[in-house]
């Protein structure tokens, strides 16, 4: 019996674990959590109102995703993310899925995309619900199911790294000016392009997003979006 004791102790850890790094990741978000700032585990520990040690596990986990850095006898430091990395990220995910998505388009079966609209369609709710985490958390799987149709797991391992390494902070300042839903619902429109078999709209489409996330999450006030086919400068 000490064996199973063990585990269920065990279990029980990795869920505060896993419950510490949701909690870190919503702060970052929103911005509590500021680029280039120090913080002790200690202290993240007593906001949180938990012990020390599921909070550096938790915040190993975010360094593991380049979200923050070790800082030897005082804590983790919170990445910063400069304009022209994000536009460099932006660049390379534009590269690397336009031409997927087409590819998807011409080769998936419809009835594997039509297994993605409870998907799309929970980005929007979550958009709707201002729920942020759970927006990211929809939009990742969305994005990383459809490349995963390619067959291709180094082409997803590949875009997957490099939405951890250009998340960004104004994610709250998108959603209070409103505007976060109009991007989830670019979602369900890509989706229908797909499953229509048209692999130039697809593609169009696929640009033309990442555009708008590039540039309305760089400047949520922005009052014009960047047309059709517009890339990252």
């Amino acid at each position: 019996m000490g064996d199973l004791k063990q585990y269920g102790l065990v279990r029980a850890q990795e869920r505060l674990r896993d419950q510490v790094g949701h909690a870190l990741r919503a702060a970052l978000i929103a911005g509590e959590l500021r680029p280039g700032q120090v913080y002790s585990a200690p202290g993240l520990a007593s906001d949180l109102g938990v012990s020390a040690t599921p909070v550096r596990e938790a915040m190993l986990d975010l360094a593991r995703e380049g979200l923050v850095e070790p800082v030897r006898n005082k804590g983790f430091r919170i990445t910063e993310v400069s304009e022209r990395d994000l536009d460099q990220y932006t660049e390379l995910r534009t590269l690397i899925e336009v031409p997927t998505i087409g590819r998807v388009t011409r080769t998936a079966p419809r009835e594997r995309l039509e297994e993605l609209r409870p998907v799309a369609e929970e980005i929007v709710s979550r958009a709707r619900e201002h729920d942020l985490i759970g927006y990211l958390e929809a939009d990742r799987r969305f994005h990383l199911a459809l490349l995963a149709l390619s067959g291709n797991e180094r082409l997803v391992e590949t875009v997957g790294d490099l939405r951890k390494r250009s998340r960004l902070y104004g994610l709250t300042g998108l959603d209070e000016a409103g505007k976060l839903v109009s991007s989830a619902e670019e979602h369900l429109e890509l989706l229908d392009l797909m499953i229509a078999g048209d692999a130039p709209g697809a593609e169009a489409c696929a640009r033309r997003h990442l555009g708008h996330v590039r540039s309305l999450w760089a400047d949520p006030e922005a009052g014009d979006e960047p047309e059709a086919g517009d890339g990252p400068s």
